[in-house]
């Protein structure tokens, strides 16, 4: 058997494998097998200052809920939270409940609740939000922009 010919029967064989294998692979991901928001992560993170000390996505009451802290190292005045699905839609809080005013240095938010256009979901859905803590730190007068994300599924 000349050397080309050997050569030729393997990438055929381990080619033809290949292609088996990869065919397998999308048949999985054409039926949600590999469906990537099954395995999307619980978490919520703030960078810039602030940090997500606990949260909740709440499938029965569809609402979000996110309790952060300032970690500045000083006081922020006209603390205002807002989140946004990954659509682009802004959620909204029918109590207002976004707008913190001031919170002192180390001071944990009381619920911050989101009820409202991105939230109507059922439990067991996946969720992806942004955040965006606008701040202006204490003494200053210049407004400072933290952002972060939330992701998990409605429980």
């Amino acid at each position: 058997m000349k050397k080309g010919q050997a050569a030729m029967e393997f990438l055929m064989t381990y080619g033809w494998a290949i292609l088996v294998v990869l065919a397998a692979i999308g048949a999985l991901a054409y039926f949600g097998v590999l469906s990537p928001e099954r395995f999307l992560p619980s978490k919520c993170i703030i960078s810039g200052g602030f940090s997500c000390t606990e949260y909740k996505l709440d499938g029965t009451a569809d609402e979000v809920r996110l309790y952060i802290q300032n970690n500045l190292g000083a006081d922020a005045d006209s603390v205002n939270v807002t989140l946004t699905d990954a659509d682009g839609t802004d959620c909204t809080s029918t109590n207002g409940s976004n707008i913190l005013g001031i919170m002192t240095n180390g001071e944990k938010s009381s619920a911050i609740t989101f009820d409202g256009g991105c939230t109507t979901s059922l439990a067991g859905t996946s969720f992806k939000g942004d955040i965006k803590v606008v701040y202006v730190k204490g003494g200053e007068t210049e407004s400072h922009i933290a952002t972060g994300s939330v992701s998990g599924k409605f429980e």
